[in-house]
């Protein structure tokens, strides 16, 4: 009796300790949680309950308050808010995988063997290809159409630069476009030689061919979309911030999420156009528990690498360049003028020190006596001694970090010793700002957010080029990194509150790494690799 007695009591206290548990979606236990709070604190367990962070704190505290039918024990392994890209092309990404891949290519002719494979395999009716570079190159200069011809007399061939300011073009593109040496070039280039096309063209020139090549199917369109979610998910991406989306892909991408296809979270920049800006004026900032639409996306000048980059001086390997403004400076002041007065944020490619100088002044004077706007300057890449103190008034650096680290092996040639210092200037920007966030600007460097916090870290390439880091001054610790792909990242975009570190009532978006990004050696940062994703509390890898 006596044993039977201590039997029922025993199950009386035990259903009593249950029933005060609370059942949550998921337990998270046992791991090292970098929360990315303010104090930077470090936690071992979270309960989720609808997607949400509903605690965060102790192992053994938090299995005594909470009890679910998923309890992952992760026994240390580490877990960091999910990452955040700052500046990408989501979506343009998406359609390079249905396109052919020329990045790691180390000469044209490897270009036109990998058309010639693609032209076999699909049969197409027009070529598109992605990713050259030709300081990738033994011989680093411009290809041109010779080659192209003589492979593909008949069939279009449209071939983009690695950094999306230059193409190469076949014959029967330029006749398709009716591109010709007397043909406008302003805001770029048609690169001309004995007074005839090359088939290069950089920057504005470049739209007369886009508008010949056919439009993606609505078919290949949701088939980018969803090849590149399942990419963004594998490396631990869990928001995008894409820069540069017109309404109908962000239309895409709403029905997508809504109908429960697409879980990626996107920061939507829409291409600031007036047609697009008179849409959305009138629509106001869209937002959803996955998609927001509240900024705008301008393009001040091209790309350093094919010398589009507007400079104040000319460029120290090419004397008689400047590069280009891709619009005049009234037009982008009043594009700029319209979005102030608005409540959309502007967000501004600006990569030569000229073109900084220009944008900064616009965002000075036009958002005069305008509180916590929040606009960026996207790349931010080589800036005047005297133009940083503008990043004072509460403008974002939106930078990328292995765009250092890609170019750092040409861009003194470019630049000259003396505008080198102050280019990819990442330390001083921050210190400038207060904030930076980080992305890669995919597909022109690679998805991989590793790569991101190794070259903002190390300042080296994946092999530990150079061996004491380039321009080591500039760069950042492990937390300021961190900090850059996560917390930084949602504030920039207006999504503080909601991701960017693990705390009570955010949005448990989460990535689990077996390896502690904050301690282990730099150069086995880029070997590693998630072992899940988690958006909204639900594992998507």
């Amino acid at each position: 009796m006596k044993s039977i007695a201590l039997f029922f009591l025993s199950l009386f206290l035990f259903s009593c300790s249950t029933s005060t548990q609370t059942e949550v979606d998921t337990l998270v236990t046992n791991a090292t949680i970098y929360t990315v709070n303010a104090a930077f604190d470090k936690a071992s367990a979270m309960a989720i309950k609808d997607g949400k962070i509903l605690a965060i704190g102790n192992t053994d505290s938090l299995l005594k308050k909470y009890t679910s039918k998923a309890i992952l024990d992760y026994k240390g392994k580490f877990i960091y808010p999910g990452l955040i890209d700052a500046h990408c092309h989501f979506y343009g990404y998406g359609l390079t995988l249905q396109e052919v891949d020329l990045r790691g290519t180390k000469s044209f002719e490897e270009i036109i063997t990998r058309l010639k494979a693609f032209q076999k395999a699909k049969n197409p009716a027009f070529i598109v290809g992605n990713g050259w570079d030709q300081n990738d190159w033994a011989v680093k200069k411009f290809p041109s159409k010779t080659a192209l011809d003589a492979a593909f007399p008949n069939i279009p061939v449209v071939l983009n630069r690695i950094d999306g300011h230059a193409i190469v073009v076949n014959s029967k593109v330029l006749q398709m476009a009716g591109i010709t040496a007397k043909t406008n070039a302003d805001g770029g280039q048609i690169e001309l030689q004995n007074g005839e096309p090359t088939g290069i063209l950089i920057d504005n020139p470049m739209e007369l061919v886009f508008k010949i090549i056919p439009k993606p199917s609505r078919k290949t369109q949701i088939a980018a979309l969803l090849d590149a979610e399942k990419v963004m998910f594998d490396y631990g991406l869990t928001t995008v911030n894409d820069a540069g989306l017109d309404p109908d892909i962000i239309h895409l991408i709403d029905s997508l999420q809504q109908a429960g296809k697409m879980k990626i979270n996107v920061y939507a920049m829409i291409t600031a156009n007036q047609k697009n800006m008179d849409l959305y004026f009138k629509k106001g900032i869209y937002k959803t528990n996955q998609l927001n639409v509240r900024s705008f996306k301008m393009y001040g000048d091209g790309a350093l690498g094919s010398r589009g980059a507007c400079m104040h001086k000319p460029y120290s390997d090419s004397p008689k360049q400047f590069g280009a403004l891709l619009s005049p400076v009234p037009q982008l002041k009043a594009v700029a003028q319209q979005i102030a007065n608005s409540p959309f944020q502007l967000n501004t490619h600006a990569i030569g020190d000229s073109a900084n100088t220009v944008l900064l002044k616009i965002y000075k004077e036009v958002l005069t006596g305008k509180k916590d706007r929040r606009w960026k300057i996207e790349h931010a890449q080589v800036i005047q001694e005297s133009d940083f103190d503008y990043f004072k008034l509460g403008i974002i650096p939106s930078v990328q970090p292995t765009h250092a680290t890609s170019d750092m092996y040409w861009a003194g040639d470019r630049l000259g010793k003396d505008r080198l210092k102050n280019a990819y200037a990442y330390k001083k920007l921050l210190q400038k700002a207060g904030t930076i966030a980080l992305g890669t600007d995919f597909p022109v460097e690679e998805v991989n957010p590793m790569l991101t916090f190794h070259a903002a870290v190390a300042r080296q390439d994946v092999k530990g080029f150079p061996k004491n880091g380039f321009q080591i001054e500039n760069a950042l610790s492990r937390e300021e990194t961190l900090k850059g792909m996560t917390l930084w990242a949602a504030y920039s975009n207006f999504e503080e509150n909601e991701k960017g570190s693990l705390e009570v009532g955010k949005w448990a978006d989460f990535v689990v790494f077996d390896a502690d990004l904050m301690q282990v050696e730099a150069s086995q940062v880029v070997k590693m690799k998630p072992s899940n994703t988690f958006v909204k509390g639900a594992k998507q890898k």
